[in-house]
């Protein structure tokens, strides 16, 4: 592997932790400043569960309507694989989300909640660095207790 690959490769790590470190803030100008530009293209976004967002605004406007309903979110990234291919890097990697949304009954946060999401993050090379242009996160279906009692049976 060539220096330049190595540091293209460490770039994209970063932007990656960046994303996932301004959604835990709750930073949108972050978020949005990470996102690439209209003049690169359209972007696109498919949150767990969400229909495909096409275009910077309409995806946008999805961070912000989660930033909102997040009181606290934590991800604790494994599986990271990051490729380079000249002015495109594909990341894939496990979420491991902890979130809680608003609090309830005077509580200072609502019930943390654990969730299982692979992802993957296209980024693409700009002046002003590597920005993403489509995340994608799929739910991990977890195994119901019945599957798990069935295991166990002798």
């Amino acid at each position: 592997m060539s220096g330049g690959a190595r540091t293209d490769t460490e770039a994209v790590e970063q932007a990656n932790t960046a994303f996932y470190e301004a959604m835990e803030r709750g930073d949108f100008e972050a978020i949005a400043d990470l996102w690439l530009d209209e003049r690169h293209g359209d972007v696109s976004c498919v949150h767990p569960g969400w229909p495909v967002l096409t275009g910077r605004g309409e995806v946008l406007r999805s961070y912000a309507l989660i930033m909102a309903n997040t009181e606290y979110i934590q991800f604790f990234l494994t599986d990271v694989k990051v490729s380079v291919v000249a002015d495109t890097a594909l990341v894939t990697c496990t979420e491991n989300i902890l979130s809680g949304g608003p609090a309830e009954d005077g509580a200072e946060l609502g019930p943390l909640v654990g969730q299982l999401v692979v992802a993957t993050n296209v980024f693409r090379r700009t002046a002003d660095g590597w920005k993403v242009w489509s995340h994608h996160g799929s739910p991990v279906l977890a195994e119901s207790d019945d599957e798990e009692d069935d295991e166990g049976a002798v």
